[in-house]
């Protein structure tokens, strides 16, 4: 990719984060202390998907850096991607709360928020346009795939994501870290196998174009 495209795109992906941190669609925009609109590398070929921003990434305004940021790292190191040659983001853009008590606590995002985001996250794959999208749990796959999708049943498959785009979706880090004993080991073993299959997908290369030789035998 040439400096000039990766530099477009780092301009409009700023842009973009702006206009998200000035956004008040949802009640979530005015409860939440920074927004938390992605970050990565503008020309990654892998987009990773989550459901929205925890205490953590709300509070430093990035996303997955806590436990499950720490996992997520691990997992893209175990199929050769540094954190920095992805780009991570959320269905939404800003921590889902609700009260209890004195204390907000996370949840997960409603459908309505989820819709009013769609255009920043539309915006952040047609910049990026990454060649595989994983979604990591069931609320950022459903954002895709319609609120049928099970995750349980249906992690692990290929589906056509936004722009054609090949999307899986795979257990959230979360999810993992709240498992026990041989159900730990299970999930792993499940989100290793959807991990090989997503690095599999990005080693895949287009097919050569043939290449003719013009009227004068030589190779256009």
């Amino acid at each position: 990719m040439s400096l000039a495209v990766r530099s477009a795109r780092e301009q409009r992906l700023a842009n973009a984060a702006a206009v998200v941190e000035r956004c008040r669609r949802c009640a979530i925009g005015s409860t939440r202390r920074n927004s938390v609109y992605g970050e990565g590398d503008p020309c990654a070929e892998l987009m990773v998907v989550g459901e929205g921003p925890g205490e953590t990434e709300d509070r430093l305004g990035r996303p997955f850096v806590g436990r499950a940021g720490e996992l997520l790292e691990k997992m893209l190191l175990a199929i050769g991607l540094p954190r920095e040659s992805v780009f991570i983001c959320n269905t939404v853009k800003c921590r889902p709360t609700l009260e209890d008590g004195a204390k907000l606590r996370n949840r997960a995002p409603e459908p309505g928020e989820m819709a009013n985001c769609r255009p920043y996250l539309d915006e952040q794959i047609e910049i990026v346009s990454p060649r595989v999208i994983l979604a990591l749990g069931a609320p950022a796959a459903r954002s895709f795939l319609g609120p049928k999708f099970a995750i349980t049943k249906q992690r692990g498959l290929w589906f056509e994501g936004p722009a054609g785009i090949p999307l899986l979706a795979t257990f959230h880090p979360a999810y993992v870290l709240r498992q026990t004993g041989g159900e730990l080991t299970a999930v792993k073993r499940l989100v290793w196998d959807d991990l090989k299959a997503v690095r599999a997908k990005l080693d895949e290369r287009p097919a050569a174009v043939a290449v003719q030789p013009d009227l004068f035998g030589q190779a256009t």
